[in-house]
């Protein structure tokens, strides 16, 4: 019999979450789910999340409605999927997952739940920081060791995880005054990496050299409000776009990349520059730039 509750059933009908968890239900059963999803586990599953995750972010960067609800529909599945792995060992359901987040939003916002007349000044009195330390000291985070930076994710991408550390500092008051002064410390380490550079110091050296450069320019980023790794999504979409002008270019010719030296390469390089500068002065365009 085929069950209404899955595809297969009623392909005409609009699929709930109720769907979807029995979907993941059915691919997990040890006997007639999915050979694949059988074997899966919380830490093969993990890498597609994070994936997931960066997809969302790139549909929303493009402006793409239709391709958000479907990403939207991914990352919803992979947490899905790590609350069906949770049931079959008993830890928790995707239940527990949705009383918990509830639980926590209604918690760290009294100013909407408790008492509106607080929602104004809500913004500046540091309340969020304040409950979030409350449930910390409660045990209420899960059980991350002891200490303001041991609870940031390691999972996390390194220039994000570095202003997230920087911030939970800037929080106690270990931070620069001002942006310039780290201007002032990215041009020293900058030096330090073409000292280790140039002294042909060992390749862990210098690894450390440029970790050092990196993670002061996520400094600069957090105290101009910029979101390092968005800004680094930006330059590497605009570095697609105008590498696939050269080829275009070339391909007009007949040729190939492989077949251009880097003089003429550049110089194309720099006429697709010229050209979106001109297009943006237009107002036709002006993202990632």
């Amino acid at each position: 019999m085929t069950d209404k509750r899955t595809p297969g059933g009623d392909s005409d009908k609009a699929y709930t979450l109720s769907d979807l968890l029995a979907v993941m239900a059915r691919l997990r059963d040890p006997e007639t789910g999915c050979p694949w999803d059988v074997k899966q586990s919380f830490e093969t599953i993990a890498p597609y999340t994070i994936e997931e995750a960066y997809e969302v972010a790139d549909a929303i960067q493009r402006g793409n409605m239709d391709a958000l609800k479907e990403e939207l529909g991914d990352l919803l599945l992979q947490v899905v999927y790590h609350a069906q792995l949770a049931a079959e060992m008993g830890s928790f359901s995707f239940d527990d997952v949705a009383d918990v987040i509830t639980r926590k939003m209604i918690r760290r916002h009294p100013h909407v739940f408790e008492g509106p007349t607080r929602r104004d000044a809500f913004l500046g009195s540091g309340l969020w920081e304040q409950i979030k330390a409350k449930e910390k000291a409660e045990g209420g985070e899960g059980t991350y060791p002891t200490g303001i930076l041991n609870d940031v994710p390691v999972g996390m991408p390194g220039l994000t995880r570095a202003a997230k550390l920087q911030k939970r500092a800037a929080d106690v008051g270990f931070d620069w005054s001002e942006v310039g002064l780290i201007i002032g410390k990215v041009e020293e380490e900058i030096a330090e990496l073409k000292a280790a550079i140039a002294e042909s110091q060992p390749h862990e050296r210098i690894a450390d050299e440029f970790g050092d450069v990196a993670f002061v320019l996520a400094n600069v980023a957090r105290h101009l409000g910029i979101d390092p790794e968005a800004a680094l999504r930006g330059t590497n979409a605009k570095f697609i776009r105008r590498f696939g002008s050269i080829e275009a270019a070339l391909a007009a010719q007949g040729r190939g990349p492989q077949d251009a030296d880097l003089d003429e390469m550049d110089k194309l390089w720099n006429a697709a520059k010229l050209e979106e500068k001109s297009t943006n002065q237009d107002g036709s365009s002006g993202k990632n730039e």
